[in-house]
C-alpha cells in the first residue's frame, strides 16, 4: 500500500465514511507540527455524501467548512466506486487532488486489528480474514479502500475501527458465556460506535465527568457506560446486530429464538442475515417501516402498529440506561447523538419518562441531559494526522 511520508507543515486529510446506500466525506487541513509543539485540531474544508447508491434517486451534496452548498445534483452511482469517483472529481474542481493521507472509517476489524492504523498490505489481508466477523460491512469498506488506494495512490492510506475505542471493556463486559475456545478464536463483545463515541470525549473535554451514558441513536442504535471517558460496557456485541432493536435489525434475541427456526424453517445463514438485519427491528412491527419520524407521525395519528415500535425502542433504550446507572453508581451525564437521538425530541422524552429519579429529564438540556452532534470524520482525520506525526518523526 503507499506510504509516502508528509512533506509540508500544512496537509490534508480527505476522510471516507461509508455506509450501506451512502458515502459521506470530509476534507480537513491538518496542521502537522513539529514534535513537543501543540498541533492544532481540524479545520474543515470540504464535506458532503453522496446518498442512493445503487437507486435512480441518487443525488450528490458537497458543502465547504461553511456549511454552503458547492454543489447539489441527482446522480445514478451503481456502487460505492462510482460514488468515490464522482467525489474525486469534485475535489480536482475545487483543487484538492492530493491529500496527504485518506482516512477509512471501518467498522469491525475482527480480533487482531483493534487500534486504528496505517494501511499495509498485511493489514488488508488481515481484514480480509476476518469478513466472516461483518459479511455485511467489510467487503464494501475493502473494495472502497482498494479503489481509494487507485484513485489516490501517492497518499498515505489510515484505516480507523469503530471497535478500537472498546478495547478497555473489562472480561466481565467483553466475554460472552461460552466455552473459552470460543472467545479464544475471537467471539467476544467488541462494541461498535466507537468513532462516533470518541468524537463526543474529545468535544466534552474537561467538561467529561466520571459517569456517563452515551447513546448513539440512529438506523444503527448503541448506548455506551463510560467511567472517565472510557467504555467500561457497551450495548451491541459480537456484531452490530445486538443490542437495542433498530431500524430494520433485531437488536438482542433469545438464543432459542435462532434454534426454533432452525429446527422449523432450516434456514441457511444467509437467510437468517437478512432476517436480522433488514427486516427485523423497528420495519418487523411495521410491515418494513423503520424511519423513526416517520413512525413517530403515525403514531401521532394512531396507528398502532407504529406506537408499538416506538415504544419499544424508546423502552429498550431506556433500560439500558437504567442498567448502566446501576453498573457507574448512578449517571451525571446522559448525551444523546446520532439522527434520532439528536433530532427526535418525542424519543428523547420517551427514553428519559421513568428516569427523573436519576435526575434525567428529556426537557433539561441544560442539565444531566445533552444533545449533541457527533463528529466521525473529524475524529477519524485526528487519528490520522496523529498517525503522520509518529511515521514522520
Amino acid at each position: 500500500m503507499p506510504n509516502t511520508s508528509p512533506t509540508s507543515d500544512t496537509q490534508t486529510i480527505l476522510v471516507l465514511n461509508s455506509g450501506s446506500s451512502s458515502l459521506k466525506f470530509g476534507l480537513f487541513k491538518a496542521d502537522l507540527v513539529d514534535q513537543g509543539a501543540a498541533a492544532s485540531d481540524e479545520t474543515l474544508l470540504l464535506e458532503g455524501s453522496a446518498e442512493g447508491i445503487g437507486r435512480a434517486d441518487g443525488r450528490l451534496q458537497v458543502k465547504s467548512g461553511d456549511g454552503s452548498v458547492l454543489m447539489q445534483s441527482a446522480h445514478a452511482m451503481g456502487s460505492q466506486t462510482d460514488a468515490l469517483y464522482k467525489l474525486a472529481s469534485v475535489l480536482a474542481q475545487h483543487g484538492h487532488t492530493r491529500p496527504a493521507a485518506v482516512g477509512h472509517r471501518v467498522v469491525h476489524g475482527g480480533p487482531r486489528l483493534r487500534e486504528h492504523q496505517r494501511l499495509t498490505l498485511e493489514v488488508r489481508q488481515q481484514l480480509q480474514e476476518a469478513v466472516h466477523f461483518a459479511p455485511l460491512h467489510i467487503p464494501p469498506a475493502l473494495a472502497l479502500i482498494d479503489q481509494a488506494s487507485k484513485i489516490f495512490s501517492d497518499a498515505t492510506h489510515f484505516v480507523c475501527f469503530d471497535t478500537a475505542f472498546h478495547r478497555t471493556l473489562p472480561p466481565r463486559a467483553a466475554q460472552l458465556a461460552l466455552p473459552r475456545r470460543y472467545a479464544q478464536a475471537g467471539v467476544i463483545r467488541y462494541g461498535f460506535h466507537g468513532l462516533s463515541y470518541e468524537s463526543l470525549v474529545t468535544r466534552l473535554g474537561d467538561e467529561m465527568p466520571a459517569r456517563a451514558v452515551f447513546a448513539h441513536l440512529g438506523n444503527g442504535s448503541s448506548l455506551c457506560a463510560l467511567r472517565d471517558g472510557v467504555s467500561v460496557d457497551t450495548s451491541m456485541g459480537l456484531t452490530p446486530t445486538g443490542g437495542v432493536p433498530m431500524a430494520t435489525r433485531s437488536g438482542d434475541l433469545d438464543p432459542g429464538v435462532l434454534l426454533y427456526l432452525l429446527r422449523t424453517e432450516r434456514p441457511d445463514a444467509q437467510t437468517l442475515e437478512t432476517l436480522l438485519n433488514r427486516e427485523s427491528g423497528l420495519a418487523g412491527f411495521t410491515q418494513g417501516e423503520g424511519d423513526m419520524q416517520a413512525l413517530v407521525k403515525r403514531s401521532a395519528d394512531g396507528d398502532q402498529d407504529a406506537e408499538l415500535a416506538v415504544d419499544v425502542f424508546a423502552t429498550a433504550v431506556r433500560k439500558y440506561v437504567g442498567a448502566y446507572a446501576a453498573l457507574l453508581g448512578g449517571i451525571d451525564l446522559l448525551v444523546f447523538a446520532g439522527g434520532i437521538g439528536e433530532h427526535s425530541v418525542e424519543v428523547r422524552r420517551r427514553v428519559c419518562s421513568g428516569l427523573e429519579f436519576l435526575g434525567l429529564h428529556g426537557d433539561d438540556p441544560a442539565g444531566k441531559v445533552r444533545t449533541m452532534h457527533t463528529e466521525e470524520e473529524r475524529q477519524i482525520a485526528r487519528h490520522c494526522r496523529a498517525l503522520l506525526q509518529q511515521g514522520a518523526r
